[in-house]
Formats: structure tokens, C-alpha cells, sequence
């Protein structure tokens, strides 16, 4: 038996997330199914992040146990050969029997996507959030600069989330211009559940004005989730990158 390891990119639009759930069409249950098209075996993928229902990924990354005799280079063709159009993978290798996706990654990288012309929105509503409203772009990168460092996160946390330790450290958060869209990238040792979600949807309440920059200090203070921005819409967020030590690295 061997491990192999996937680099996999997904669009999330018809699907209620990765992680398999009854009764729910979802990016893990339609990979374990392609597998086993392509090989007869049942296997159970792990994988580094979860991703919610219309959550997207450029670098999702997985892992399986085999007992089949592809070469680990040649499953990327053979698996992309029975995957849907909205699922493919981006690179295969073999990796260490112990790697998993999640526990191994040192860090993460998200990337969350404003679309901000009038013109275009029926094409990018299901990858980015449509946005007319001005924004005060310098004031939103303003407000990602308190987002760095090491903080307790607890405030960007959504609700039903059983993690006990909060403390998360980022270590770059950005606003991109690049027209038509705004990008927020984020960069950490890791995410709660909806965190970046729920920053995107702080910083957007500094572009519009309804707080300072400079809020986001007490709002990481306080530890209340009530007292952050609204949780912005999943079809703006792309999980973009994970990176492993070396010893996991493929």
C-alpha cells in the first residue's frame, strides 16, 4: 500500500462544501467516487482545509491510501479522465505514510474576490462578491495591517466552531487593486471556522465607512464575535495555497 498526495482545484458553486455529508452533493464524495471508478477501491480522502458550501480552492491539497500500481506522477491524467469538469487535479506525487494534509501544514494562504463593476456581475456571481457600493480602499488596507501578527481570533470565529485555543498568526493580510476586482489576501498558520469570512466582512465595514481602521484593534480585544463585521458570502473566498516543512513537501 502506498500515499499519495494531491494538489486539487475545485469550484464550489454545486457542491455543500468538501468534507462528505448525507444526503449533500460534496467535493470529497465525488473524488472518492472517481476514484473508485478508476481503480475499484474505496478509499477515504483526508484533506487541508475545509471548505464550506460555495467555497472554492486553486490549492486544495489531499491524500489517500492505495493499493493500486499507478505511478504517482500518472494519476493527475487518470484521475482528471474520470473527475467532473468543476474538479481536477492540479499535481499527483507519492508522500510519507504518516503526511496528512491538514495536521502537517505549517501554512495556508486564502484569497477572497470583490467584483466592483455593474456590468459583468451576472457572469462572476458565483465567484466573488458583486459589489457597487465606493469603498475606501486605503482605509481597508489601513485596517489589514491590525490583522497581522499573532492575536487571539476569537471575535472572527463563528459560532458552533469547538476549537478551545483562538490564537492564530497571520502572517500577511493585504488588499489587492487590481481592476475590476478587489482581492483581500491572508496568510497564517491557520483559520477558524469562517475566520477569513468574517475579517473580509470587517474590512468591508471600514471601506464603507462604517468604522475606523483602527476599530479592528478592539474588536480583536474584546474576544465577541458580535462585535466584528457581518460574515461575507462564500463565493468570494478561494482556498488558494498550503505549504508543508520540507520533510511533507512535494
Amino acid at each position: 500500500m502506498g500515499k499519495i498526495a494531491m494538489v486539487i482545484e475545485y469550484d464550489g458553486s454545486q457542491y455543500h462544501g468538501i468534507q462528505v455529508q448525507n444526503n449533500a452533493h460534496t467535493v470529497q464524495a465525488e473524488v472518492e467516487h472517481c476514484i473508485y471508478g478508476l481503480t475499484g477501491e474505496k478509499v477515504s480522502i483526508l484533506f487541508a482545509g475545509r471548505t464550506d458550501a460555495g467555497v472554492h480552492a486553486l490549492g486544495q491539497v489531499i491524500a489517500f491510501n492505495t493499493n493500486a500500481t499507478i505511478p504517482a506522477p500518472r494519476w493527475k491524467p487518470a484521475l482528471n479522465s474520470f473527475l467532473p469538469a468543476d474538479i481536477k487535479v492540479v499535481k499527483s506525487a507519492k508522500c510519507l505514510d504518516d503526511f496528512h494534509p491538514q495536521y502537517m501544514a505549517v501554512e495556508k494562504e486564502y484569497i477572497y474576490r470583490i467584483y466592483r463593476r455593474t456590468e459583468g456581475s451576472v457572469f462572476y456571481r458565483n465567484y466573488a462578491l458583486c459589489n457597487t457600493e465606493p469603498l475606501d480602499i486605503e482605509a481597508m488596507q489601513k485596517a489589514c495591517l491590525f490583522i497581522e501578527g499573532c492575536h487571539n481570533f476569537k471575535a472572527f470565529c463563528a459560532s458552533g466552531s469547538t476549537v478551545k485555543n483562538h490564537e492564530r498568526m497571520v502572517y500577511r493580510c493585504q488588499i489587492v487593486d487590481k481592476e475590476p476586482f478587489l482581492n483581500l489576501k491572508i496568510e497564517a498558520n491557520g483559520f477558524l471556522y469562517n475566520m477569513v469570512r468574517i475579517i473580509m466582512g470587517t474590512i468591508l465595514a471600514v471601506g464603507r465607512g462604517k468604522y475606523p481602521p483602527e476599530k479592528i484593534v478592539s474588536i480583536i480585544k474584546s474576544q465577541d464575535r458580535s462585535q466584528a463585521g457581518a460574515t461575507a458570502p462564500p463565493q468570494g473566498l478561494y482556498l488558494s495555497k498550503v505549504i508543508y516543512p520540507e520533510k511533507y513537501a512535494f
